[in-house]
């Protein structure tokens, strides 16, 4: 199966840290969350297009390896790779690196099932199934 990878950069907001000045472990599901949308971007889709098409991706399964913290004001890459898990099942996998020194902070995937606008499941549109099959 076809994997496709994108990257998105962000800088760490005080509001994302906790009184020890290292981010709070809920902020990088929000992180990976640009990585997706960047990554649909980088195809030449948006989210928003897609759930206008009446689709939308919600997160199945998620999980998180983090290696070392992040803190106030580092700059961060989050590197996005997307492949078709099965027919119906998109999967992401996540690598955040801090860009002053490289370090691998933190590594995730999160499972996706394509939804219509009531909640059932369905395909994705033909054109980024493609891309991803």
């Amino acid at each position: 199966m076809s994997e496709l990878a994108g990257t998105a950069r962000i800088r760490v907001r005080y509001a994302e840290t906790d009184q020890m000045g290292v981010v709070y472990h809920g902020n990088y599901f929000a992180w990976f969350e640009v990585g997706r949308v960047e990554w649909l971007r980088q195809l030449g889709w948006s989210y928003k297009a897609l759930e206008e098409g009446g689709v939308s991706l919600p997160v199945i399964e998620a999980a998180c390896q983090y290696r070392h913290p992040a803190r106030y004001d580092d700059e961060l890459e989050i590197r996005t790779t997307g492949r078709m898990a099965s027919g119906v099942r998109v999967e992401f996998t996540y690598a955040l690196v801090r860009l002053a020194d490289g370090r691998e902070l933190a590594t995730a995937r999160t499972m996706h099932v394509p939804v219509t606008r009531d909640g059932r499941p369905c395909r994705l549109p033909v054109a980024l199934r493609e891309m991803l099959a």
